[in-house]
């Protein structure tokens, strides 16, 4: 495989081989992959975990668990809580 980078891009390579951390820009690009494969897969279990949680509001509200949605009582306890936190 042959992998085109920017100039920036090969000088961080080449600063990460030379701290000695690393012994090839092969081993340096290796574990940039392997943090966006980490990456991705925390991003995924987020994704799936909103999911879920929408779902168990779906599925209260669908058994009758909601309440009606007041945007003024929100903003009254909202401004009353930073109105404490000033104090």
């Amino acid at each position: 495989m042959n992998v085109s980078l920017t100039q920036e891009l090969d000088e961080f390579v080449n600063q990460k081989v030379n701290s000695g951390l690393y012994n090839s820009a092969s081993e340096v690009i290796r574990e940039g992959l392997r943090l966006l494969k980490e990456q991705d897969d925390l991003k995924r279990f987020r994704l799936e975990e909103l999911k879920r949680e929408i779902k168990k509001g779906i599925d209260s509200l669908d058994r009758g668990e909601g309440r009606p949605f007041d945007a003024e009582a929100i903003k009254a306890k909202g401004r009353t809580k930073l109105a404490q936190r000033k104090k």
